[in-house]
């Protein structure tokens, strides 16, 4: 045990933040602290760095203790105390090892130089001083600083702030490899399901841990939820048949025994609290579009998005029920492909159509700039004057305006919140399509898990653009990856790109263009009338993946069969006619199995070629 806190108390001003609480670090953990914001996150940090310590209490034995003495460190926001020093002598001041030229001196200037590389800067940011670096820079500078002095206890509070997608990989992957204690307060749920292997919740004043990364915690909690509930509600029932006994016997002599046991057995019986409802709603079953587009809702050819010049081309076509996320770095394009699916500014070059009956919803950030001196609710009910008050009521509460908040006025929502409302709107109109921009900005986690579940029980199309790596796992099932003059079409969700690119980390870019002039070469080698390159469209490659899928069990329950008739004893077969008997009931099974899966096949390719059926 490394850290550990038994019945600790916490208060600042008078006002009780923790109660009685237990906390504990093993060993060389990494830890993911969550919770609402206001619930003591970054105060329990400052504890544990020492800066604030537990409420006295004589009569109690509990408090702080560690195995041994151990280093801490904390990440702060005012990290510099001399701005005029450079980066090099600010850093070097971390180094244990004052005489250059010593074995341990060398090692950490690789590590130095290693940290300093993954941060995404050069050389010559060494002589730069602290001063030239912006204030978020310099928040990033800290970090390296604390990386280096290696703590046995390091606390990240909001780490990825001012951090991009690269510096943000790279940290995830060193975090993984840190050979000591990490505790970590973050926003960014996919960086702590990459970083976290324990969660502990705080909540209510009390700290709760779970086994596992960000999305196993949130497994684990909805599934005690709904087993306390079942629980609570069951207790519940069994209280009130017993208070109805005892009532209708209580006043009769001969049951007088009888409702006396029955008021202990409540008196005694072991309360079980009534759960707390989960922050985020989880939306079951589906939500449908009102009316059903036709197969590909959207239509590219040859399209050259951009204003006054090209940014890129690409043809793609979107098949109904598609989620496609778009990523790529600021300044690719995406959101520009969106206003021209959306028919808002037009096509550079090229075609963009959509399809038959295809509804389109869009929104963007400046969709969501309401401004109405109407409640949440009046305004709702405003655009929908047709469903009634429990409807309207019911409708908000699914986004999480319920009770008060449905009472505010829209004017003064936060930015999150109006964006919740407008796509609470979105949902309730029921287009087939939505095209959406960075949909969850400015949201807390409660409300894009509320999100993420709306989206993943929507059965109609998708195209959106994300910076939430965690957003996009969730409901994306193909991507767009924009970069710098070209669009690639990714078939599958983001986990699997994510694996994807780091099987391919080693290959450099002059790898990759080796590589590709040497196809080019060989098909030119090819005779003209045997050259038939194509690109395969978004349909094929569907296609292709899904008779890939259905055709792997076919391919086993083959092998198994041609196993089985290997090793037949042939010879037997002729001389003992009860041979057969023996494996006849297995060789039946397995023709069956094969016939089958050949059948599972054949449905597969039918529902491409509609034609085919015979």
């Amino acid at each position: 045990m490394l850290l550990q806190i038994q019945d600790g108390s916490l208060s600042i001003g008078g006002q009780t933040i923790l109660s009685h609480f237990h906390f504990e670090i093993k060993g060389t953990e990494k830890i993911a602290l969550v919770g609402r914001n206001g619930s003591g996150k970054t105060t329990l940090l400052k504890l544990l760095a020492g800066e604030l310590h537990l409420d006295r209490d004589d009569s109690s034995q509990g408090g702080l203790c560690t195995s041994r003495r151990i280093t801490i460190g904390l990440l702060h926001q005012q990290a510099f105390s001399d701005p005029s020093v450079t980066l090099e002598q600010e850093l070097l001041k971390a180094c244990p090892c004052p005489d250059q030229w010593d074995r341990d001196r060398f090692a950490w200037e690789q590590e130095y130089d290693r940290i300093l590389t993954g941060f995404g800067l050069s050389k010559e940011d060494k002589k730069k001083t602290i001063s030239q670096f912006s204030g978020g820079e310099q928040t990033k500078l800290a970090l390296i600083r604390l990386l280096l002095q290696k703590p046995d206890l390091l606390l990240l509070d909001e780490p990825t702030n001012h951090l991009d997608a690269d510096t943000t990989e790279w940290l995830e992957a060193y975090l993984r490899d840190y050979e000591k204690a990490v505790v970590i307060v973050s926003h960014d749920r996919y960086f702590l399901d990459q970083t976290a292997d324990v969660v502990w919740e705080l909540q209510d004043g009390r700290l709760t841990r779970y086994a596992g990364n960000y999305t196993s915690y949130r497994e684990q909690k909805l599934k005690n939820i709904r087993l306390q509930e079942k629980a609570y509600q069951n207790q519940q029932e069994e209280i009130q048949r017993l208070e109805n006994l005892v009532e209708r016997f209580k006043h009769k002599p001969k049951k007088a025994a009888f409702a006396r046991s029955r008021k202990k057995i409540l008196e005694r019986m072991p309360r079980i609290e009534k759960p707390c409802r989960d922050d985020a709603h989880i939306f079951t079953g589906e939500i449908a579009p009102e009316t059903l587009s036709s197969k590909w809702v959207l239509e590219a050819e040859h399209l050259q998005i951009g204003y006054d010049r090209t940014l890129l081309e690409l043809s793609l076509r979107v098949r109904r029920g598609q989620k496609i996320g778009i990523i790529g770095p600021n300044g690719a394009g995406k959101t520009t492909f969106l206003k021209t699916a959306a028919g808002l500014i037009p096509p550079f070059k090229g075609k963009c159509t959509l399809g038959l009956r295809v509804q389109a919803g869009y929104f963007d950030q400046h969709t969501a700039s309401l401004s109405s001196d109407q409640s949440v609710a009046e305004h709702f009910h405003s655009l929908f004057p047709a469903m009634t008050e429990k409807e309207v009521r019911d409708a908000l509460g699914s986004f999480l305006f319920s009770g008060r908040d449905a009472q505010k006025k829209v004017s003064s929502l936060s930015g999150g919140e109006k964006s919740r409302l407008v796509l609470a709107e979105l949902f309730q109109s029921r287009p087939n399509f939505f095209i959406l921009d960075e949909p969850t900005n400015h949201m807390d986690i409660p409300a894009r898990e509320t999100l993420e579940s709306a989206f993943r029980a929507y059965t109609g199309t998708m195209l959106f653009v994300s910076h939430d790596r965690y957003f996009i796992r969730q409901v994306a099932d193909a991507l767009l990856v924009f970069g710098e003059d070209s669009v690639l079409y990714y078939p599958f969700g983001y986990a699997h790109y994510m694996e994807y690119c780091g099987k391919n980390a080693s290959r450099t870019p002059a790898g990759v263009q080796a590589e590709e002039q040497a196809l080019i070469s060989g098909l030119l080698n090819v005779p003209k009338a045997e050259r038939r390159p194509r690109e395969l469209s978004t349909e094929q490659m569907y296609e292709d993946w899904r008779l890939s899928l259905a055709a792997e069990p076919l391919e086993q329950c083959r092998c198994r069969l041609e196993d089985f008739y290997a090793g037949c004893d042939w010879e037997r077969l002729w001389e003992d006619p009860s041979y057969p008997d023996a494996r006849q009931e297995e060789e039946e099974t397995l023709l069956q199995e094969y016939t089958d899966r050949c059948l599972e096949w054949y449905d597969v390719w039918a529902e491409f070629h509609p034609g085919g059926r015979g």
